[in-house]
């Protein structure tokens, strides 16, 4: 199976979430991938019925999974539990710190099939693996550009090397403003649909200035110059004017691109010497946050111009 994907390994060394963790069985299964976010209990397999199991998904045996095999007979126990085993399981984990039957340890062991524990209740886990799994397997990307925040707003600055985009994101920081990546930006998908893009760890907080080097935005504007993560709002274009090129000089279309299959706002600025692009990049951001509130200044007056051209009666001439 091709994508992202996590080792079970990688799981029992987690500690920022609090799954709490422990092998109790399958050992050699430890390099097991784990390739989705969802998880599985495996109740109606336990009894018998395996026609909608996921064995690929991590499966969760909690109190009453565990009550169950512990209430039915040895026969009926070793045979379900046998034919369970003998699926690809990715890994089961127990919960409530319960002892699994010595029998599912046995057969795990055979079958490379981890067997892991949590003190947690099932509930809080499930949550808790969910949170953890979404956040490390959804889809990342990197790319070339520059990332501020603009008045709340994530401005992803794009263009080719050395049209700008730092200089401007500098002034942007001067007038206040804050930066997020310089360079390369880190940017993952997350759910429902948004991207959110950092700075990877040893370019953070550090900006290159044609002619002065690396600086540290942090160390020379203070906290509230830098922020760490961002969701990413618009994807803004720094392109060399060209006279030759046609401009949106309305902006009554709205353009969008795609990253990791979401669309964002697109806007593409050309650069000339004097045209103030870190005033123009707010203004953006304006902007974005007004169309947001249901309010597109383009689209207003298209509508209030027609309005007039309707309104004025056939024949009525401009002098």
């Amino acid at each position: 199976m091709d994508g992202i994907s996590l080792s079970i390994q990688d799981l029992l060394t987690e500690n920022e979430y609090g799954l709490g963790l422990s092998l109790i069985g399958g050992k050699p299964g430890l390099s097991h991938r784990v390739f989705s976010s969802r998880i599985q209990k495996p109740g109606l397999a336990l009894a018998g019925y395996f026609e909608h199991l996921h064995p690929d998904r991590l499966q969760v045996l909690g109190n009453t999974e565990i009550s169950y095999l512990e209430q039915i007979d040895n026969r009926k126990v070793t045979e379900n539990i046998t034919k369970l085993c003998s699926f690809p399981i990715s890994c089961f984990i127990v919960t409530k710190g319960l002892h699994p039957p010595q029998l599912l340890l046995d057969l795990a062991d055979a079958n490379a099939i981890p067997v892991l524990a949590t003190p947690h209740q099932s509930s809080t886990f499930i949550s808790l693996i969910t949170k953890f799994l979404e956040e490390r397997l959804l889809p990342t990307t990197h790319l070339h550009g520059v990332l501020m925040d603009v008045l709340g707003v994530g401005v992803l600055l794009s263009g080719k090397s050395g049209i700008g985009k730092s200089e401007c994101a500098l002034d942007l920081v001067i007038r206040g403003h804050r930066l997020v990546a310089d360079d390369m930006v880190f940017v993952k998908k997350k759910m429902p649909a948004v991207l959110v893009g950092q700075a990877e760890e040893s370019l953070q907080y550090l900006m290159e200035i044609r002619g002065l080097g690396i600086i540290n935005i942090k160390d020379l504007y203070g906290v509230s110059a830098i922020r760490d993560k961002k969701i990413i709002d618009m994807f803004l274009e720094l392109v060399e004017w060209d006279e030759s090129s046609e401009y949106d000089r309305l902006g009554v279309d709205d353009s969008t691109v795609t990253i990791l299959g979401i669309e964002i706002p697109h806007i593409v600025i050309p650069v000339r010497p004097g045209r103030d692009l870190g005033s123009i990049i707010e203004v953006a951001a304006r902007n974005n946050l007004l169309k947001g509130m249901g309010y597109h200044s383009a689209r207003d007056f298209q509508e209030r111009l027609l309005a007039r051209i309707e309104a004025r009666p056939l024949g009525d001439e401009v002098e």
